[in-house]
């Protein structure tokens, strides 16, 4: 696919420059790994008017999720949602309210069934027909539901739509579940996180709306791209732990000196998220560990708001070079005096050999004729 001529042509629909548009798209394809054909891709639909529609519902949350993605800058938020997608209904952002919003989420659903992404934030409260959390006057059950029907692809932002997240815990007063307990049969993304990383997100969005596609998913519906490996496999403290180097106190020289955390509490061994690749807020060690506190474990049911913040877990999947054999051998070796005595008398007993073999096997006076005058 060959990118567009890179002239000053305002790109019709948003008004852009073509130069300065295509640029927006070559970053955002950049920055959530996507191959340098999707920048092409992404400006053929919005100049063929395919943007895909966005519907972000919200649910029992805090709306974290979304200033995570406020933060983003490759694309910036206006970029995102005014070029390369279409957000047609979000409840935080949106400026309709009341019967407004409404019609519109009606209309966005009407005319683009089949074919919009659906984003789910926040838990859905189950108990008592879920009347503890209501929009517009429906339930949450009712309008999830309802939205999912007519997606062409969901994602579930966040850990408390991916699996229940803080309202789920003990003793969840609400009943509250993920989104992939509620549409049970279909096919929710799920990017855990509290927040999530804005950039998972808009890799699967991206690829959803530049190829049709949604990345490779692990049993949970995670993203293999950025759920794939625990956040213990890249930790930056990693050889510490290796080297059973643990900080003992908050403040103490290791702590100081950047040691393991995994006395301290951290859950990173048995979290799988790329926190420690991918920082947050775009800047370089923004994130728990990063600024010196042991991983929570957020992205993992039964793991984030379960387990106790500095209560240390058992590592049940250890990865290498943890589980490499010793490098010394535990059996001391021959000792090195020894094995010159022994080469000694090895040599001489072969030395030995070889002089009474050629002895025996020289032949006498008689028989070479020398007894006879």
């Amino acid at each position: 696919m060959v990118l567009p001529t890179l002239d000053s042509t305002p790109l019709d629909p948003t008004g852009l420059d073509r130069r300065d548009f295509v640029k927006v798209c070559s970053m955002a394809a950049a920055a959530v790994g996507l191959p340098s054909e999707a920048a092409a891709a992404i400006v053929e639909n919005v100049q063929a008017g395919r943007k895909p529609s966005v519907i972000w519902l919200h649910n029992q949350e805090c709306t974290g999720c979304t200033e995570s993605l406020l933060r983003t800058n490759h694309p910036t938020l206006d970029e995102l949602i005014i070029d390369l997608i279409s957000l047609d209904y979000h409840e935080t952002l949106m400026v309709a309210a009341g019967h407004q919003a409404e019609e519109v989420l009606q209309a966005a659903m009407e005319e683009n069934a089949g074919a919009y992404i659906l984003v789910i934030e926040g838990a859905i409260p189950m108990k008592d027909d879920g009347v503890y959390c209501k929009i517009g006057g429906r339930t949450s059950i009712d309008l999830v539901s309802e939205v999912a029907e007519r997606a062409g692809a969901i994602i579930a932002i966040g850990s408390c739509a991916s699996w229940g997240g803080i309202p789920s815990a003990a003793p969840n007063p609400t009943g509250a579940v993920g989104a992939p307990t509620l549409l049970e049969g279909k096919t929710v993304v799920t990017i855990p996180g509290c927040p999530s990383n804005p950039y998972n997100f808009l890799g699967v969005a991206l690829q959803y709306a530049t190829f049709g596609t949604l990345p490779e998913l692990d049993a949970l519906g995670r993203p293999k791209f950025a759920y794939g490996r625990y956040i213990h496999e890249h930790c930056p403290r990693r050889a510490h732990f290796d080297a059973g180097r643990f900080v003992k106190q908050f403040g103490d020289e290791g702590h100081r000196e950047g040691w393991c955390l995994y006395q301290m509490g951290c859950k990173g061994p048995v979290t799988r998220a790329n926190c420690s690749t991918l920082h947050f807020g775009e800047m370089n060690g923004a994130w728990p560990i990063g600024i010196g506190a042991p991983c929570f474990g957020c992205t993992e049911e039964g793991v984030g708001f379960t387990i106790g913040k500095f209560e240390t877990v058992e590592i049940t999947d250890a990865t290498p070079p943890s589980t490499y054999p010793p490098i010394f051998s535990s059996r001391e070796g021959p000792n090195p005096w020894a094995t010159m005595a022994l080469g000694g008398i090895i040599g001489g007993a072969i030395g030995g050999g070889i002089i009474a073999a050629k002895k025996v096997s020289q032949p006498s006076e008689d028989e070479i004729g020398l007894g006879e005058v």
